[in-house]
């Protein structure tokens, strides 16, 4: 009779902590979403149709939109060239250093848009470091090919390869051994092999990290904003933080019909991604046997090469240019013994007071929202998986959306939802607080879906025993919960921190002067004219993360199956 009083206290105990946790997730996640899209259909507090498709009529708004579908359209493409030929030979060849080869391919991914985009424009154009050392550059005067609709495809293509490499491997992973063998006992050829099984198999793979794909491009800002300013050339993420800088806060309404229109296409990317993943798991289920591995014979070497140098174009040459550029004393002197100059990393890293400031924010920010995502994240997933519940079950499904919807989306909800506190005359916006929440709530799933995914492989038999011998709520998640699932807690808080520390489309609606980050602090180095300073901050923020990538690939032997995103 004692243990069945003990266990039902024990239970109403967990009941009313998840309760709590739920409450205080839902209001961090998905208040803002909701407050966004009650603004722009009441247009501020009266149901008003007629300004939503008054705004959605505009020019602008039709230009701005037909711009961002070319853009993620054809940056998809260009992204499923790439990431697709890389996720064929990486999951189904005998090519060598493979580890090697998908590290670097994450690289650009982990790299913020606003770097990609800096570090490309080193590369071309007349006043390219790059291109002057080497003689190459154009004569004064020549345009930018950057600064251009092409650009912008070309750089968001590079910049999502990663997402069709990481969803397609993983369906093409799961196809067995046997199957490849059996239709070439068959007869079948390579190309009838590739085209009947290989690919239908992966199709619902590819198509899933197609529209996931779509919808980051959709609403990525640093690129656009880095190219198409510029030039002239407007997406909706640039329209909306045009428009929010040039008028304030009183366009609210407006840039919230806009942000309205990218949710509601990057809503119909996720469903989408969901639907294929699904037809995935229905294709391969009970696909047990060994994974597919075709050999490359002579073809491996240049394929190899051939591989490499695309790694190389991407992502070396790039870095390269940008780390040119860092070392001269002004943009566009070539770069040679005698000119060599820190002069740009020593004003940008240790005078420039906006510097030191946006590193400090960048860190304190990105440190806090990882550790406090930590603590609640670790009871929420595992309360959630022992006690199932309407509540919870809706906020499972709907919980990706403030991570999967574009950054300048989720600002414009933040300042919709803090500007105004209930039933006070104070505000969070202008303030370091309204980032801060933002970063909780984009980056909750990062953090979530990990460690829910560890919880769900754990034994429960552990916590009943604990719990059978009279064990206390706190003790069993200090001694049982917490050690078991840490190594992916701590792989989920060094990818929250790897993605907040160089973050730039929240914050460029919600910065301040005093609270700017080190997306913003690029951002407007580059704007302004400071390219060298603007490539010193962009060059340490690379280092930075490719330093933390080290570690976890380093620990990554520690860390659950599926945990780090580029291990297979």
């Amino acid at each position: 009779m004692s243990l069945v009083a003990t266990n039902s206290s024990s239970s109403r105990s967990e009941g009313r902590l998840l309760s709590l946790i739920l409450a205080v997730a839902v209001l961090i996640t998905l208040a803002p979403v909701a407050r966004l899209f009650f603004e722009g259909i009441t247009a501020g507090g009266n149901l008003n149709l007629g300004f939503f498709t008054e705004v959605l009529a505009k020019p602008a708004t039709l230009s701005a939109l037909r711009h961002s579908l070319i853009t993620a359209g054809f940056g998809t493409v260009i992204s499923v060239l790439i990431g697709g030929t890389f996720a064929f030979l990486v999951a189904l060849t005998d090519l060598r250093r493979k580890g090697a080869l998908v590290f670097c391919l994450m690289i650009p991914m982990m790299i913020p848009p606003q770097i990609t985009a800096l570090s490309w424009t080193q590369i071309m154009g007349p006043s390219s470091v790059f291109l002057k050392t080497l003689g190459l550059a154009p004569p004064l005067g020549a345009p930018q090919p950057l600064y251009s609709a092409g650009g912008i495809i070309l750089l968001m293509g590079i910049q999502h390869t990663s997402i069709i490499f990481l969803t397609l491997r993983a369906g093409l992973r799961a196809i067995p051994q046997e199957v490849v063998e059996a239709a070439r006992i068959s007869g079948a050829s390579g190309l009838r092999i590739w085209g009947q099984i290989v690919l239908p198999l992966t199709l619902p793979s590819l198509l899933a990290g197609i529209a996931i794909t779509f919808v980051t491009a959709l609403g990525n800002f640093g690129i656009p904003a880095m190219l198409g300013i510029p030039a002239g050339y407007a997406t909706l993420p640039t329209l909306i933080y045009q428009r929010l800088a040039g008028m304030g806060t009183t366009v609210l309404a407006e840039v919230a019909v806009l942000a309205i229109l990218i949710g509601v296409v990057a809503i119909c990317g996720i469903l989408l991604q969901r639907f294929f993943q699904q037809r995935q798991r229905v294709h391969l289920v009970g696909s047990t046997g060994r994974p597919l591995s075709i050999p490359l014979g002579h073809a491996r070497l240049p394929v190899e090469i051939a591989l490499w140098t695309v790694i190389a174009a991407i992502l070396v040459l790039p870095m390269a240019g940008l780390l040119a550029t860092s070392l001269v004393p002004a943009y566009g002197v070539p770069l040679r013994f005698d000119t060599i100059s820190l002069d740009g990393w020593h004003e940008a890293l240790f005078r420039q007071p906006v510097t030191r400031r946006a590193f400090l924010n960048s860190f304190v920010l990105s440190v806090s929202a990882a550790a406090l995502l930590m603590a609640l994240c670790l009871p929420l997933a595992w309360l959630m998986d022992r006690h199932k519940t309407p509540l919870g079950r809706v906020f499972d499904s709907l919980l990706d959306l403030p991570y999967a919807l574009p950054g300048v989306v989720l600002a414009i909800a933040m300042i919709l939802l803090l500007i105004n506190l209930p039933f006070t005359e104070l505000t969070l916006y202008g303030t370091i607080w309204i980032i801060f929440l933002a970063y909780l709530a984009r980056f909750f799933a990062v953090m979530f879906r990990p460690v829910q995914s560890s919880l769900r492989q754990l034994d429960p038999a552990m916590d009943e025993a604990a719990q059978s011998v009279g064990a206390s709520l706190s003790r069993r998640l200090k001694d049982i919960i917490l050690p078991l699932s840490a190594p992916s807690a701590a792989a989920g808080a060094i990818l929250v921190f790897l993605t907040a520390f160089n973050e730039l489309t929240v914050s460029a609606l919600l910065w301040s002067s005093g609270t700017e980050t080190l997306g913003v602090v690029i951002f407007n180095l580059d704007d302004s004219g400071e390219t060298v300073m603007a490539s010193a901050v962009a060059m340490t923020i690379v280092f930075v993360v490719m330093f933390l990538m080290a570690v976890i690939q380093a620990t990554s032997r520690r860390l659950p199956k599926g945990v780090v995103p580029w291990q297979s």
